[in-house]
């Protein structure tokens, strides 16, 4: 594959069109192996999925090349005395694997977030101890290993260990005006 223009990348909200695109990588194993949820096998569950988890979700993002979703960013927000923190994941189509995509998208999506949840001061992401593509990610993107949490919760069945990432809104460079 040709090296991918990095500035043709945006962040937009899902909308019910990005279905077939959605199936592409929601629907493949090699993707969605670390995610929480399982294999998209249908073009109905793919838009059963956008309706009900991506569009009434309180910031996730399709991760787009000229409009069309290749990925997500998702960022979940805690409430109450946890308000302080937010859950951090993404996935990218396999075709779009080790070219800067994933990496790009999350330096875009963080500071966004910020801006949109003020009170958050904390992003949180656990990553699979065997899930190195990600943790090159997050690393490159900014994200602070902190350490590995042994056993800490069952993925797909199996008990698994997580390296846990922080990054903090005080990590963002200061802006002048």
């Amino acid at each position: 594959m040709d090296k991918i223009d990095l500035s043709r990348i945006t962040l937009r909200p899902f909308k019910l069109e990005d279905a077939d695109d959605f199936l592409l990588f929601a629907g493949d194993d090699q993707v969605t192996r670390y995610l929480r949820w399982k294999t998209l096998t249908s073009k109905e569950e793919a838009l059963e999925h956008i309706k009900d988890v991506c569009i009434n979700h309180p910031w996730r993002r399709s991760i787009c090349i000229d409009d069309r979703s290749i990925g997500f960013v998702s960022i979940f927000p805690f409430s109450g005395d946890d308000r302080c923190r937010a859950n951090f994941g993404f996935g990218v189509a396999v075709k779009y694997w080790g070219h800067g995509i994933a990496t790009k998208a999350v330096k875009m999506a963080v500071p966004r977030f910020f801006v949109d949840f003020p009170d958050v001061a904390r992003l949180e992401a656990f990553v699979d101890v065997d899930n190195k593509a990600s943790k090159k990610v997050v690393e490159k993107a900014g994200f602070q290993k902190e350490g590995m949490l042994r056993k800490y919760a069952y993925h797909k069945g199996k008990l698994t260990d997580f390296v846990v990432y922080s990054f903090l809104s005080s990590d963002l460079p200061i802006v002048e005006p």
